[in-house]
């Protein structure tokens, strides 16, 4: 099997006495280049690996900072295509590795090989996919193996074990680990759940899990580093990029970017 690129960096971040630290923006946001020139000032600026989100008119686990960034995205004419454009458009010009959060109803509708053969084609490494669950998700097991794509799975605290070690086994790249019940945002502190949720995924077998939901400091990055394998922050850089532009996103970024320095 190929190797993932997403799994290949984590491990090295890890063996230099770190983590990764992942960047979420949605495509279309502020526009479709003002969101490729964010995404890249992104890495320019300490994140490892780019989350992209391909806006979804029935979001029902992003928080109201991103509803209100992906909502401003659809209005402005977003299209799926754009999507494919903005991960071609980042991959020419930074070597991070771009995973695309996604609902699955957008992909099915798209057509789920054609939708990989895209994906593949602009060097998308894979798909963060919210709502599917792996009992559903045959067809983009099948898929992703052919085309070599990651395939991130989640994993809540109120998961059972056996839940945990299907989302393991079946996930390429990483396991997302939600830190907290309920919707993404910026809170003052990462819910303690994620430790735990950590631990259980260990136990299971997991060598590459990474929180997100809630992570907006970079006292919080580091805290998180110190059991996981990976910081997935979200909301607080949508929210500078809303406030201050590509500058704003890029230093919000470069603070983050600190809490991976552990020692």
């Amino acid at each position: 099997m190929t190797t993932s690129a997403v799994e290949t960096l984590i491990a090295e971040r890890k063996a230099a006495g770190s983590g990764a630290l992942i960047g979420y923006l949605p495509v279309g946001f502020p526009n479709l280049q003002g969101s490729i020139d964010a995404a890249v000032a992104l890495v320019e600026n300490g994140v490892d690996i780019l989350e992209l989100g391909l806006p979804y008119s029935d979001p029902v686990m992003d928080g109201t900072v991103i509803q209100k960034a992906t909502q401003a995205a659809l209005a402005d004419g977003f299209k799926l295509r754009h999507g494919f454009e903005a991960v071609e458009a980042i991959t020419s010009r930074v070597s991070a590795p771009v995973l695309v959060m996604t609902y699955w109803n957008p992909v099915v509708q798209f057509g789920v090989e054609k939708f990989a053969t895209e994906l593949k084609g602009v060097g998308g490494a894979g798909l963060i996919t919210p709502d599917l669950i792996p009992d559903e998700g045959a067809d983009w097991l099948e898929i992703s193996e052919k085309f070599a794509l990651d395939r991130v799975f989640l994993a809540a605290p109120s998961s059972s074990d056996a839940r945990l070690k299907q989302a393991i086994d079946v996930s390429r790249g990483f396991v997302y680990a939600v830190s907290t019940m309920g919707i993404t945002g910026a809170r003052a502190d990462v819910d303690a759940a994620a430790r735990g949720l950590i631990a259980r995924l260990r136990e299971q077998g997991s060598t590459s899990a990474c929180v997100g939901v809630g992570i907006s400091t970079a006292d919080q990055v580091r805290e998180v580093l110190a059991y996981a394998d990976g910081a997935i922050v979200g909301s607080a850089l949508v929210s500078a990029l809303a406030e201050g532009g590509i500058d704003a996103v890029a230093r919000t970024a470069a603070a983050l970017s600190t809490g991976t320095r552990l020692a």
